[in-house]
């Protein structure tokens, strides 16, 4: 998800935020896009080109699909402990939850170095929690999480990298059912403080490779593109093998907390459902960093997918 433009309560934010060393060019990642109905995405490619295009995201993972590189080296991960002095910035922006992310924080062990932006979720309903958009042999997870990086190496900002080849760079990492997880309530803990469009919260600074699973060598590498509009064919995916796991309560105030609508909106809207379809594979070759074998996936099956976007 891509947002181009600050809003007004964004930019009266700034002089907070600018105390805590944060820079606010690199905000800039999700588009304030409205697609109201229950076929809200069939309809993108009529505004929005690329999205009936090629090289679309996401993609189901299976074995025939799949070749083992023994060239891709684990992550590195720099910059990612935030001291929590410092505050992240929260928002709802009507069609997920977005963190704002340091611009001191990069990946290495990549073609170039990406640095960090944003991060937001994608999940699905109280009765069909199956809201992650990257599948393994068909099978869903519960969420997931993308943080969104940009091509720092040869782009001065996000804004300039959306739309190019090598541009950006997402880890996605898969949610499933399971024990509590206190590094993500460190982020659900302050839902209902966004609970409604264009509400923000700061959210005290932590360690986000606490939201990663902890093998960071075992993930699926493949070119594919924006999930929403304008579905730019423009970023290099790791979708990392393990899933992490948060307990029942965490996943149900995900799906139930928030709204697309705003406070005052006489006709409020759950924000639910906020995935996109599996998009055509187009050929393309996904590298997987292990040997294959039995395909890591989800302990619970969650069903056939069902997407109503407020998006």
């Amino acid at each position: 998800m891509l947002e181009l433009f600050f809003d007004s309560q964004e930019t009266a934010l700034l002089p907070v935020l600018m105390s805590s060393a944060w820079s606010p060019a690199l905000i800039n990642l999700s588009l304030l896009l409205t697609f109201p109905g229950p076929d809200g995405e069939k309809t993108w490619p009529k505004k929005y080109p690329f999205c009936g295009g090629v090289f679309q995201s996401p993609i189901d993972f299976h074995n025939d699909i799949l070749q083992y590189d023994t060239t891709l080296l684990p992550l590195e991960l720099v910059g990612y402990n935030v001291s929590s002095t410092d505050h992240f910035m929260l928002t709802n922006n009507g069609h997920s939850v977005r963190m704002s992310l340091f611009p001191t924080m990069h990946i290495r062990n990549l073609p170039f170095q990406y640095t960090a932006t944003q991060l937001h979720l994608h999940w699905g309903n109280r009765n069909k929690p199956e809201g992650s958009e990257h599948t393994v042999s068909g099978r869903h997870f519960a969420a997931e999480l993308h943080i969104v990086h940009y091509n720092s190496d040869k782009y001065p900002d996000v804004t300039a990298a959306i739309d190019k080849s090598d541009g950006l760079a997402v880890l996605a990492i898969l949610i499933e059912i399971g024990p509590f997880n206190p590094s993500y309530e460190k982020i659900f803990s302050h839902f209902q403080n966004v609970k409604y469009k264009d509400q923000i919260a700061l959210v005290p600074g932590f360690d986000i490779q606490e939201l990663l699973p902890d093998q960071l060598d075992e993930y699926y590498r493949y070119e594919g593109s924006l999930t929403t509009p304008p579905c730019y064919p423009s970023v290099l995916w790791t979708v990392f093998r393990h899933p992490v796991k948060v307990s029942q309560e965490q996943l149900l105030a995900l799906e139930t907390a928030l709204y697309c609508t705003q406070p005052n909106d006489p006709t409020p809207l759950e924000m639910v459902n906020n995935f996109r379809h599996i998009q055509e594979f187009d050929e393309r070759l996904v590298s997987v960093s292990f040997r294959q074998g039995k395909l890591q996936i989800s302990m619970l099956w969650l069903g056939p997918t069902s997407t109503k976007m407020c998006i």
